[in-house]
């Protein structure tokens, strides 16, 4: 049977189109008018509470592996510590992690605690020393002046990037010498370094704290061989794979060696991003509630406006059934035109905030200068499917009532 035959013998599809077309006059029809407003709002607002809940989940984990990778493999210790003890290069597990599907990149790094002193300011900082097969793309996209440094694997170099943070606190600029000094076996020693360029992540503890420079300055000052590290960090090409390849790297490194996942180094703050995850809900669940009762307040106003007409198709001997698909045809259009709102409304405020970034945040407090969006398709479609389903659902509760009206009753008070 071709769609059209369908529409045109199906008698509850024909009664439904023909109460929509002639509602315009009708008092339901301001309450329809209201309950896809309503979805349509619903939506939109649930769609871009996700959008910017995952974008800024995004955002932050961007910002927090672009520091120290998805996964650090250093040598095994009780103790947390920012001056780990140095393992060789050449591991057995090396080539066998790089290889694996799931990993896009491996680098080598080290870190010591340093002290930077100008003449009127101190600061306590970190020296993270990388080689020349460290990855820039994290700080290329955020440096504010200047630019990164060359790491090769003949000559040294003195050059390193420090945060805006830690510039503007000790009043240093572009190009400045700085002098950071380290305690080495109970002793002092000074290191000199050149300024090359400035960064902002916007996360403030990390954008404090580091200073990045070469790895050979951290081996020459705990005396370490150049065949000598600090550890392995571990770059994921999904980060919903963490935790499983996490394990995965455990399992591979050996009984003194140790892998911690980027999660269990910074557990407050995926801990603070997993707290959205219920504010988010509760918002949904609030917002679920008002469209529910919206949209139950219209559909029982359809009926009861269409007491009459129900009398007389039960006269007629069409069952409760069949009445009720009239009205739920008629709950379809109402979720289908809000929906379709809903989607555009949401899709041009996500796209306006994405391309000009109206709304603006403190960094200091949320990490990011202005609201993160994230479109992901997944989302959008179960956002989609679960409105349809809730709003569908919510309508067959009152189309019950129409089995409890009588045809005698409907006719004689219509």
């Amino acid at each position: 049977m071709q769609s059209k035959d369908f529409f045109r013998l199906n008698t509850e599809f024909f009664l439904a189109n023909r109460l929509v077309s002639r509602s315009k006059g009708n008092f339901s029809r301001t309450f329809i008018i209201i309950a896809i407003a309503g979805i349509a709002l619903g939506l939109a607002i649930m769609f871009i509470a996700v959008a910017i809940l995952t974008g800024f989940k995004k955002e932050i984990r961007e910002k927090v592996v672009g520091f120290s990778g998805h996964i650090q493999v250093t040598r095994f210790s009780e103790n947390s510590t920012y001056e780990p003890q140095p393992i060789e290069k050449r591991q057995p597990f090396y080539y066998k992690i790089k290889q694996t599907d799931e990993i896009s990149h491996i680098q080598e790094f080290a870190t010591k605690a340093g002290i930077i002193k100008t003449s009127e300011h101190i600061q306590g900082v970190i020296l993270k020393g990388i080689g020349s097969d460290y990855n820039w793309d994290f700080f290329k996209n955020r440096m504010v002046a200047g630019h990164t440094f060359n790491v090769n694997d003949s000559i040294r170099t003195d050059e390193v990037i420090v945060s805006r943070k830690t510039a503007n606190m000790l009043n240093l600029r572009l190009n400045d010498d700085m002098r950071m000094y380290f305690i080495v076996i109970n002793s002092t020693l000074g290191r000199k370094f050149k300024i090359a360029g400035i960064y902002d992540t916007g996360l403030e503890e990390f954008d404090k704290l580091y200073v990045i420079g070469d790895i050979r300055h951290i081996q020459k000052l705990n005396n370490w061989t150049a065949s000598q590290v600090g550890g392995y960090e571990v770059y994921l090409k999904k980060f919903e794979d963490i935790d499983r390849m996490g394990v995965f790297v455990y399992h591979q490194i050996g009984f003194n060696l140790d892998a911690s996942t980027i999660k269990m180094l910074n557990q407050q703050i995926f801990d603070w991003l997993d707290l959205q995850d219920i504010n988010v809900l509760i918002i949904l669940i609030l917002i679920v509630l008002v469209s529910a009762t919206t949209i139950v307040s219209t559909l029982l106003i359809l009926i009861l406006e269409r007491t009459g007409m129900i009398g007389i198709l039960k006269a007629l001997g069409m069952p409760d059934k069949g009445i009720r698909k009239v009205f739920l045809y008629n709950a379809f259009y109402i979720v289908s035109w809000g929906m379709l709102f809903g989607n555009i409304l949401a899709f041009t405020l996500c796209i306006l905030q994405k391309t000009f970034s109206l709304v603006k945040l403190s960094e200091e407090t949320y990490y990011v200068s202005v609201i993160p969006i994230n479109l992901d398709a997944w989302n959008i479609l179960v956002i989609n499917l679960g409105t349809l389903v809730i709003c569908y659902l919510i309508f067959i509760v009152p189309s019950f009532i129409i089995s409890r009206i009588t045809p005698i009753r409907a006719i004689r008070f219509s």
